[in-house]
């Protein structure tokens, strides 16, 4: 299982630290807008990483130098994750990204094969929809569906998860002390 609010909490740390050292003056408004075209953003590297929608190709997967697909794609999942659990915070629906610990299980659940695309293109609608009608059941069901993408369509673990989205948050703060 997933430490949810210990995650969110160093999401949280992570943006702050970011918006002091660079005494940011966006709007509230612009920031949740900024943070939602991250994630975004971050949903599309996940997909062009591990590229399951190129049918064409024979060899699926990018990959970074020194890593193998499977761990730049986690690189790539994580980073979403820091958006959703910020966006969730902005948002004041961090109720909606915590869960038990037989929600989790039921959400591990295998079951029949993940339609990946499908539950991509899902993540996507909602997520939009969420933001748009402002309605946090929307975004807990995105959230929920991208954990699902991660556990059972990539097959993460949940240590694997926890322990990249530390190892990036820390890459994050190095990133901004080099001025990146």
């Amino acid at each position: 299982m997933l430490d949810i609010p210990k995650m969110l909490q160093a999401s949280i740390q992570l943006d702050r630290s970011i918006a002091t050292e660079r005494q940011l003056t966006l709007s509230w408004e612009d920031r949740i807008k900024n943070t939602l075209l991250s994630l975004d953003v971050e949903l599309s590297e996940v997909a062009n990483t591990s590229e399951w929608f190129k049918v064409w190709k024979t060899h699926k997967g990018k990959h970074d130098p020194d890593k193998t697909v499977r761990e730049t794609l986690l690189v790539e999942y994580v980073d979403a994750i820091d958006f959703f659990l910020l966006f969730a915070s902005q948002k004041q629906w961090v109720e909606n990204v915590d869960m038990t610990s037989e929600q989790f299980a039921k959400l591990t659940s295998a079951g029949q094969k993940l339609d990946l695309t499908a539950t991509y293109l899902a993540i996507k609608s909602i997520l939009f929809s969420s933001f748009v009608s402002n309605r946090p059941d929307n975004f807990r069901h995105a959230w929920h569906l991208y954990l699902k993408l991660g556990l059972v369509g990539f097959g993460f673990s949940a240590k694997e998860i926890e322990a990249a989205f530390y190892h990036k948050n820390e890459v994050n703060y190095k990133r901004q002390k080099d001025n990146y």
